[in-house]
């Protein structure tokens, strides 16, 4: 058996489990001299309390650590679902522009008169080698010859 909490604005509702007897609330917040079913604690501050309800040898504690504001408002799940709804609607939609539009524009780019055919690839020829690193070529080994290994 659990406790039934209501939060309402600052307003917090606690049912009791038990469901028959004489009901004795107990609190840390305030002094509870309630003998209903039901413990109403009016404008809370959010602070966490210790709230228990007993009738005869049933006794049940809670601790009750609640959020609670002035100006919040309450959503239902239908409303919560449309939020939802529309927002996946809305990301699609989105999704199609951008899809649409970046399909348009790589379309135009390809088709400009700098574009190659789309067939074989031409071959290119090899790339210029760099003059720092030539190979040694016959008539030209005097340029490192200073490089020969030196006998210890």
């Amino acid at each position: 058996q659990e406790f039934l909490v209501e939060i309402s604005g600052t307003t917090v509702t606690i049912t009791c489990p038990v469901t028959e007897g004489n009901i004795v609330w107990t609190s840390t917040l305030l002094e509870a001299s309630s003998r209903e079913r039901k413990y109403v604690i009016e404008n809370y501050d959010s602070s966490p309390v210790y709230v228990g309800c007993s009738s005869g040898d049933q006794k049940h504690k809670m601790y009750l650590n609640a959020r609670v504001c002035t100006n919040c408002e309450e959503l239902d799940a239908l409303a919560v679902t449309g939020i939802i709804a529309a927002d996946l609607l809305i990301t699609l939609g989105v999704l199609i522009l951008v899809y649409y539009f970046s399909k348009d524009r790589k379309g135009k780019a390809s088709t400009g008169a700098g574009s190659r055919p789309r067939g074989q690839k031409m071959q290119h020829p090899p790339p210029v080698p760099n003059p720092d690193y030539e190979p040694i070529r016959k008539g030209q080994r005097e340029v490192y010859a200073g490089l020969e290994p030196r006998g210890f």
